[in-house]
């Protein structure tokens, strides 16, 4: 395995980005780590029955509402060949089959029959000791908080323990406990390394500088009132702003500034539903979520690492049940910010891809990441790269770097 660079975490080496060995660590110990990664929402498995296939990592994971209303979650692999047994994005079914031996589960992921075990006209068959008890699903922990399920490939602690108080609060500002409603996905497979997406949510530097959009109409913008915050591991963060003027004296030095606008100015009619001033509020949780909030549209995005040269990011957009169908339209409405072709998010997916093209061109050479200083810290700015030096420094601790 390569050495660090000895500058630190002010120096992030390219070939992070693309050495396979490197990548198959991360499967072992990043994703198939003692962490709570994000799974679903509890919505999205309202009934018993109901069911939703998800990764963590590149293990695929298939999340099951019980019968006695609890959510479980379970590899996607048959007991019997290791066949993905679940094919279907999400649905509803009474019992869990594979499709190549038809070997059935029950929700639980209790095995119930395995065709022919007894064998035909007295032959072949399993063994005599073989039973069904012992060959059931491989079931993950779980945790769930407001809503929102965690599940782990290893032994995480409490999940408050895990987020920490800092990350607690802002976590808990959305989901306040209040039912959730899905409102739709948005998928995309971007062509770059899965930690340049969270590098880019930690990264606010940029967001003052290449999105026109948020630039122009003042949504996050370098001269805004921001917070940059991390937990006391530096593994999770949250990037916070509040919405300023059109145009001030710092918009001078942006170049994606526009004096532009809207044929339909309703896309920028947020109403203040949170407590506290922020506008915004992006928080980046190891190893595999981002919780968003953009004015009023609420989504969760999950990284699906596909190799170390592209991942998925898939995107879950949802309010609450029992809200105001004007209050509905209007974060569907603001959803047209995200996702591929929004009119925010289009452009991290392009430089993200540039960005993977620019580090595999030279693997040795480096990054140089001291906007805001050298340290780790909080910031009461957005004009600084310590949640990135932070997310490295806990990266290398995890893959002994």
């Amino acid at each position: 395995m390569r050495a660090w660079p000895a500058e630190g975490v002010t120096r992030i080496p390219y070939w992070v980005y693309s050495d396979p060995e490197l990548y198959a660590r991360e499967q072992q110990r990043v994703f198939g780590g003692p962490f709570w990664s994000y799974v679903a929402l509890e919505c999205e498995v309202a009934s018993p029955g109901d069911f939703v296939s998800t990764w963590i990592g590149e293990q695929p994971v298939v999340v099951v509402r019980q019968p006695d209303g609890s959510v479980r979650a379970f590899l996607n692999r048959c007991a019997h060949r290791g066949v993905a047994f679940c094919r279907a994005s999400s649905g509803h079914a009474d019992e869990l089959m594979c499709p190549y031996h038809q070997w059935v589960y029950d929700l639980g992921g209790n095995l119930l029959a395995a065709p022919f075990r007894k064998g035909v006209k007295g032959m072949g068959g399993m063994p005599e000791d073989f039973t069904l008890g012992d060959h059931g699903l491989t079931s993950l922990p779980v945790a769930t908080r407001h809503g929102v399920v965690f599940a782990s490939l290893g032994a995480p602690p409490p999940l408050d323990e895990y987020l920490g108080e800092t990350m607690l609060g802002w976590f808990d500002r959305v989901f306040d406990g209040r039912d959730l409603e899905l409102l739709g996905y948005m998928r995309q497979r971007v062509p770059a390394n899965w930690k340049l997406m969270f590098e880019n949510i930690k990264d606010p530097y940029h967001a003052s500088l290449l999105h026109v959009f948020l630039v122009t109409f003042g949504l996050f913008r370098a001269d805004n009132p921001s917070v940059t915050e991390m937990d006391e591991s530096g593994r999770h963060s949250v990037l916070v702003s509040e919405r300023g003027a059109a145009a001030s004296e710092a918009t001078g030095e942006m170049r994606s500034f526009r004096d532009v606008t809207l044929h339909d100015p309703r896309l920028l009619d947020p109403v203040r539903e949170f407590s506290g001033s922020a506008t915004v509020v992006m928080q980046t949780l190891w190893p595999n979520l981002i919780v968003q909030q953009q004015s009023n549209t609420l989504a969760m995005r999950q990284l699906v690492p596909r190799g170390p040269r592209e991942f998925d990011l898939m995107w879950t957009f949802f309010g609450y049940a029992g809200e105001d169908p004007e209050m509905r339209t209007r974060r569907l409405r603001q959803a047209n910010l995200m996702g591929p072709s929004g009119l925010v998010s289009i452009d991290d997916s392009e430089v993200m891809r540039l960005a993977q093209l620019g580090a595999e061109v030279d693997p040795d050479a480096e990054a140089f990441v001291e906007m805001g200083g050298r340290d780790t810290e909080r910031a009461d700015h957005i004009v600084t790269e310590s949640a990135i030096r932070a997310f490295y420094a806990y990266y290398r601790e995890v893959m002994g770097l």
